[in-house]
């Protein structure tokens, strides 16, 4: 990123301060939303299963919570609801369905949720990379705990109607986005197809609100992208890591080295993390023989990921980040780093090392529940501190939306270059 010669306002701050304006006018309107729903940020998940069939057992805590004077006070709110309450068409469904994603919400992890059958159905669409929505990769924004799009996929109902990527989503449909999570953002966002969502948006560089209606579709998620660059440069992409881009990459770094590439350029931004396992596969195709990854649980028990140096990367590496790569990015990333096969461009990483299950409760739902640490093969935990990267770039935003110039990806052709050179 270039030094400006002269004094300059700082736009990002002006920003923030524009959409704060903006967001306490509107936060009147979600002020009860917030009160009720867990606040945090949820960018992504590692998908591990069911930890081999573990048998959740009755300890003495679940019993006292299950205790005679708790479900006494359940059964006696339920009648006051059935006899005060002002309507009479009660969802008696979605009201078991509040007492399990409260308890869920009680733990203050904003990564342990309940999911409805429904909802089940529609974490695994997504884990295999089809689902029905507009074709954006939505995270929240940390800053302003607001979601905003991360990304946008070529050929696709947000490409068409002109989402880009550091939008803020600020309204769906005409109601505030404070408060919501993200699942709860992605959830209004996806749709039957053929029908269209309203997104009221907030764009750097523009005076006024962004407002697009975007048609929804079936779409088949391309979690990995190619292209060669110019000086034999290989350019590889990573959206995040689903049961199908395992397969995806290796189809992809086999159609690069087709072309005798001289160096890689991995690009993990935005990428909000995924299956465990998928990452494992990845890391082998790049890195030496050692650990790639471990976890410990609460007993300090845990499991260890090896790469089989079979496939080590021969070539320069940079790996591009930022504030939104997370969780399984981050996993990639920083056994890169502690093997010292490539060079870190970008900004700190997004800090989130823990790991989730999904543990299903054999009648169609399901829990994702936090179950452990993880730690990089040098032995570092990330979490809440993120991946310092070897090459601070900031992402000049307002550059990208003149003519697309991509900052951090124009620094790390650079790096690899001089790499390439030496």
């Amino acid at each position: 990123m270039q030094v400006p010669v002269e004094p300059v306002v700082d736009k990002e701050a002006e920003f923030k301060k524009k959409l704060t304006r903006r967001y306490l006018f509107g936060m009147l309107t979600g002020v009860l939303a917030t009160i009720v729903l867990l606040a945090g940020v949820v960018i992504g998940f590692l998908f591990v299963g069911s930890r081999n069939g573990r048998v959740l057992q009755n300890t003495a805590q679940s019993s006292e919570l299950l205790s005679d004077p708790v479900v006494q006070k359940l059964e006696k709110l339920n009648a006051i609801i059935d006899a005060y309450y002002y309507k009479t068409d009660v969802d008696y469904d979605q009201r078991a369905d509040g007492l399990y994603k409260g308890l869920m919400e009680s733990l203050g992890d904003p990564y342990s949720v309940y999911y409805t059958e429904e909802e089940l159905i529609e974490l695994r669409n997504d884990t295999q990379g089809i689902y029905y929505g507009i074709g954006a990769y939505v995270s929240m924004d940390t800053s302003l705990n607001l979601p905003r799009i991360s990304g946008v996929m070529e050929g696709t109902p947000a490409e068409e109607a002109g989402l880009m990527a550091n939008d803020i989503i600020y309204e769906i449909n005409k109601e505030s986005t404070a408060g919501l999570t993200l699942e709860e953002v992605v959830g209004k966002i996806k749709g039957e197809q053929g029908t269209t969502v309203h997104l009221t948006l907030v764009r750097d560089g523009e005076a006024d609100y962004v407002e697009l209606d975007v048609m929804r579709r079936q779409v088949e998620v391309p979690t990995v992208s190619t292209k060669l660059l110019d000086d034999g440069i290989g350019y590889i992409r990573i959206t995040e890591f689903d049961t199908v881009t395992a397969d995806q990459f290796k189809e992809g770094m086999a159609e690069l080295r087709a072309h005798n590439i001289k160096g890689l350029i991995l690009d993990l931004r935005g990428n909000p993390g995924g299956s465990l396992d998928t990452v494992v596969n990845i890391g082998d195709q790049l890195l030496p023989k050692g650990k790639i990854v471990y976890t410990k649980d609460r007993n300090g028990e845990g499991e260890e990921y090896y790469s089989s140096g079979e496939h080590e990367l021969d070539i320069p590496l940079v790996v591009l980040v930022d504030q939104y790569s997370a969780s399984a990015s981050e996993i990639l990333a920083g056994a890169i780093k502690d093997y010292q096969i490539g060079t870190l461009v970008g900004v700190t990483t997004y800090g989130k090392g823990i790991v989730q299950s999904i543990l299903d409760l054999k009648d169609g739902t399901a829990v994702k529940l936090t179950v452990s640490s993880y730690y990089s093969p040098n032995g570092i935990n990330i979490h809440g501190v993120g991946i310092e990267p070897d090459i601070v770039c900031e992402f000049d935003s307002e550059a990208y939306a003149a003519d697309k110039t991509d900052s951090q990806l124009d620094k790390g052709i650079e790096v690899l270059k001089e790499l390439i050179d030496n």
